[in-house]
């Protein structure tokens, strides 16, 4: 197998992570692209992208677009994907599913940007809605199937899926309570996520519509200049 996984930037593509830090945790080796969003580059992302979105997947003459359809392809040839436990594994599908279709409000009030802090104001309704559901359902997880992770003893698709949010609350200074705070900063302590986080205060590289649509106070900015 000879994996090429395309990727965008560190700091703001949270699509993007979740395929990097899945085949990077469970050491499946691949090759990485990196292509930066412009204002004109669409037709260089439509070269090897159907959509002209990432990430994308390409395996000799199969190529695999969007994060959730990646990891149903790997797990075909990497078991380790999902958890082995039937029960655990349809959680694991479950909650990975909600985070790829839903989280409306967190996705637009609190967008990823891995390398600034910011200060919110009062959550309206909605955010506070997704916040609540993020609490219950970590919870669930990790009392039901034990922990550390959310659907067991191992790092899974599911962890992956909500690897952008465990950014996310940190940017935002956002708690959602002892057990949840302490999955997501779990997941912050991968080596997998750690090396994305130093790449991501590494760019230069600015996204003008990630950068305008902050819902918040920038209270530091940990970027390279």
């Amino acid at each position: 197998m000879a994996y090429t996984l395309h990727i965008s930037n560190c700091n703001y593509s949270s699509w993007s992570l979740r395929a990097w830090v899945l085949m990077r945790t469970l050491e499946i080796r691949f090759t990485e692209r990196q292509h930066f969003y412009g204002t004109d580059n669409r037709s260089q992302f439509l070269t090897f992208s159907p959509s002209a979105l990432v990430p994308c997947l390409q395996d000799g003459d199969t190529t695999v677009w969007e994060s959730a359809a990646i990891a149903e392809y790997l797990f075909e040839a990497h078991p380790a994907i999902w958890p082995l436990d039937r029960k655990a594994r349809a959680f694991a599908r479950s909650a990975a599913s909600e985070m790829h279709a839903g989280f409306n409000a967190l996705r637009s009030i609190c967008n990823m940007n891995c390398g600034i802090r910011v200060e919110l104001p009062e959550h309206d309704a909605a955010l506070q809605r997704d916040l609540d559901r993020l609490r219950q359902l970590f919870e669930q997880g990790i009392a039901e199937y034990r922990g550390p992770y959310l659907a067991g003893s191992r790092f899974t698709a599911a962890d992956a899926f909500y690897c952008p949010v465990a950014f996310r609350m940190q940017t935002y200074g956002i708690s959602l309570g002892p057990t949840a705070d302490g999955y997501m900063s779990r997941l912050r302590e991968l080596p997998a996520m750690a090396e994305w986080y130093q790449r991501a205060l590494k760019e230069t590289q600015r996204s003008e519509p990630h950068e305008q649509s902050i819902a918040g106070r920038i209270t530091a900015d940990l970027r390279a200049a």
